[in-house]
């Protein structure tokens, strides 16, 4: 469009025009459409909407779009006047009725043929309403519960009726449900319907037994309500118990104080008066609706220790009063008196002051409510924050930065004062961090948010606020300079031609007041007592406690058993009979089930040569003089084998078999030479024989297998007759002599065995066996 040969106003009004007739065209929301709030009444509807048709009716309206415009207006009064269609609007987001899903036609006349025979049969006192598309008008979905319903139990009570195309009681309590529906929809409650025979797993999710069932739904969480469903005190009452107690605080004389003195959770103060010991549940679904944003205080009226609470805000003491405080707890920033507060001028009060003069952007919410988005100059709307931290020491830049906020001349459409503490969001403050001044505690940022994610700001170089001076003049001269450059700043800004210094891409805001894992678990656990207080039936808590008792007794029973045990065992301690490491003191004959035989001339051929296949013969190599001390040790080396059919052990006197271990040794190193053997070195010595397939293996103390040495093997077998001045030690050390005592020869013998039936010790093969000496 162009402006050519008109004033700038006719120009500035036109472009608005046209902006404002193309937001309409493209909008589908009757609120919008009409430019009012949805708790807007049947008065303020007409009014807008004679309004706007004076100003956008094709004879008067020159513009293109005006005809457009008009029947879009037209369309969006004659839903929002219509009660019926408004409330299915409000709650579902339907245009028309026609878009709900009935039930089929032919359903639809059977049961009006079944209420006719019904009537005719019984009579006319017995007729009902019974038209099941009642419920299919406000049915949900799985999806719908998830996405939809749940988010919304956040903030206000929701409802749900179970109910089946084939249930006779549905049909029959139509009318109570209507009535039901219409009480509590005007006390702010969200209500629905689901057909149990179509959404099976949303009945799993709330755990609904019977047909026709009534769910109260808060804070995701599902409660069934097993009362008479006729009675509406009792469906109330159980709404009542539900809501969480924390929304709603008592106050008196003592501690209203500290109640209106603690906004600094960023929460708006709210005081009930009431001439009433219980609590209107209206108000108490309001205080569900805003406790994020408010925090409510009820009073009573008729007790004695809040006459002081009445008396300082001329309270009427027989009307309901509602007084709403900021951070200035001395005087309320709205009141209002009636005998009964309606729902709708309730939520529209505390709704349109729900935030602190300057309120903390302390999450994402609060950042879109504070701070609302604008692409184009008609929506632009400038955030002036103050970036401070949590601390008593910064509270003088609070305290001027509220002043400077509370004298500005722009109106809150165009200008939103807050601030926010750069501890509690890093990550906003660093997506900034262009022109922040770390130096600096204290700094002023002006934003302008063009969409979720994208913003454009400047700070305001020349705040004084970060001083910290007592001198009163000092601390004024401070304020009015960074008033006057907080003032001139948002009119440079305001302006279409100006731009800001810096833009960045933020994320969303860190949620200061969201729960910790303890209150979340705490919240479950305490979830999961209520649903087990209210559905535990007689015979459920008799299982209970037949199982518990049962744990209890074998318990208690094991305990016995044990204390029995260690009175026994004390008593053995006492009597001699038992260790101290636990063991009992029982002699056995061990010797009997595992026999040592000793080598000698007429047991060689059976132990040796004419041994079966796979079996081995081992054999430990003493004297006289060490027999009776080395004997036990072999014993209990080869204990654990003793089970063994494939293994023989024995013992073998060195002064006897002498000559025949010298030529065994010989054998095994294919050599002529005449070994030179010391038998005092012999001793400890452990030989295995496989007489089947001629080859034997050797354990000694100081044998070069014992570590497992392959290169010290290797050297051993090679060099065995170079130093033949004691051949014995050259065959079975190798190394320097060790002087060992003779306790100690058999200490590796359990750690060669196990490697000899691995296959992984050092095998000597021989070509035949030689002969034993007779003597």
């Amino acid at each position: 469009m162009q402006c050519i040969n008109n004033s700038r106003m006719k120009c500035l009004l036109y472009t608005f025009i046209e902006t404002l007739s193309l937001a309409i065209v493209l909008s589908d929301n009757p609120y919008d459409i009409l430019g009012i709030e949805k708790y807007a009444t049947a008065q303020d509807i007409r009014k807008t909407y004679k309004h706007l048709a004076r100003i956008w009716h094709p004879d008067k309206n020159e513009h293109p779009e005006a005809t457009k415009v008009f029947v879009k207006m037209k369309q969006a009064y004659e839903l929002l006047s219509d009660a019926e269609r408004r409330r299915m609007f409000d709650q579902y987001g339907v245009y028309n009725t026609k878009f709900h899903s009935p039930a089929p036609k032919s359903y639809v006349l059977k049961n009006q043929a079944s209420s006719d025979r019904f009537e005719n049969f019984f009579g006319k006192q017995f007729i009902f309403d019974n038209d099941i598309s009642f419920f299919h008008k406000m049915s949900i979905t799985m999806n719908n519960f998830e996405m939809k319903l749940v988010p919304r139990s956040k903030n206000t009570p929701c409802i749900l009726i179970f109910y089946n195309d084939w249930c006779f009681r549905c049909m029959r309590l139509i009318d109570t449900f209507k009535k039901l529906i219409e009480t509590l929809e005007r006390l702010g409650i969200y209500v629905a319907a689901v057909n149990s025979a179509h959404e099976q797993l949303l009945v799993k999710r709330t755990g609904v037994i019977d047909i026709p069932s009534l769910i109260v739904v808060l804070e995701g969480y599902s409660y069934i309500y097993r009362g008479n469903i006729s009675k509406l005190a009792m469906v109330e009452e159980f709404i009542r118990k539900k809501i969480p107690h924390t929304v709603a605080k008592k106050i008196y004389d003592e501690n209203v104080d500290l109640f209106l003195g603690g906004w600094i959770d960023n929460r708006v103060r709210a005081l009930f008066f009431q001439p009433r010991n219980r609590t209107r549940l209206r108000y108490l679904i309001s205080a569900y609706n805003f406790y994020h944003r408010v925090a409510f205080g009820f009073v009573q009226l008729n007790n004695t220790k809040t006459g002081l609470v009445q008396n300082r805000y001329g309270v009427d003491p027989m009307l309901d009063t509602l007084l709403i405080f900021n951070e200035d707890i001395g005087r309320p920033l709205e009141m209002i008196s009636m005998p009964e507060i309606p729902v709708q001028t309730l939520n529209k009060i505390i709704s349109l002051n729900q935030y602190l003069m300057l309120p903390r952007l302390s999450s994402q919410q609060v950042m879109e409510d504070i701070c609302p988005a604008g692409w184009n100059q008609l929506q632009k709307c400038l955030c002036v924050i103050l970036i401070t931290e949590n601390s008593n020491s910064y509270n003088y830049a609070y305290t001027a930065f509220k002043t400077i906020a509370r004298q500005t001349e722009y109106s809150m459409k165009k200008v939103r004062f807050a601030y926010m503490f750069k501890e509690k969001q890093s990550t906003f403050i660093h997506s900034i961090a262009k022109g922040f001044t770390n130096n600096q505690d204290s700094q002023i940022v002006i934003i302008w948010r063009r969409n979720g994610t994208y913003i454009k700001y400047e700070f305001i170089k020349s705040s004084l606020l970060a001083m910290d001076t007592k001198a009163h003049f000092k601390s004024e001269y401070a304020v009015n300079a960074t008033r006057l450059h907080v003032t001139n700043s948002i009119h440079r800004l305001l302006k279409s031609s100006e731009e800001f210094s810096f833009e960045a891409l933020v994320q969303n805001l860190e949620d200061e007041h969201a729960q910790t894992i303890i209150d979340r678990w705490f919240s479950k656990l305490k979830y999961v007592c209520e649903y087990l207080i209210e559905n535990l039936e007689t015979e459920h808590i008799l299982a209970i406690l037949s199982l518990a008792g049962t744990i209890f007794f074998m318990i208690g029973v094991g305990y016995i058993m044990v204390y029995f045990v260690r009175a026994e065992e004390k008593n053995l301690k006492v009597s001699g009979h038992l260790e101290g490491n636990g063991k009992l003191m029982i002699q056995t004959r061990s010797t009997q089930e595992l026999k040592l035989h000793e080598l000698r001339a007429e047991k060689y051929n059976g132990m040796v040569r004419l041994l079966n296949p796979g079996c081995r013969t081992i054999i430990l190599v003493t004297d006289f003089k060490t027999r009776s001390k080395l004997i036990p040790l072999f014993h209990k080396a080869v204990w654990p084998y003793r089970k063994s059919k494939t293994l023989l052990f024995g013992h073998m006197l060195i002064e006897k078999g002498l000559v025949w271990y010298s030529e065994l040794l010989k054998l095994s190193l294919n050599e002529s030479t005449t070994l030179n053997i010391n038998p005092r070195n012999c001793v400890g010595t452990v030989i295995a024989l496989n007489g089947h397939r001629k080859y034997f293996c050797m354990y000694h103390a100081k044998h070069p297998e014992t570590n497992r040495d392959k290169k010290s093997l290797a050297k051993f077998t090679k060099n065995t007759f170079k130093d033949v001045s004691d051949a014995e030690i050259s065959t079975l050390v190798g190394v320097e002599p060790i002087h060992l005592l003779e306790e100690n020869l058999l200490d590796g013998l359990s750690n060669w065995l196990d490697r000899l039936f691995e296959g992984s010790t050092h095998r000597y093969y021989i070509n035949y066996w030689p002969e034993f000496p007779m003597k």
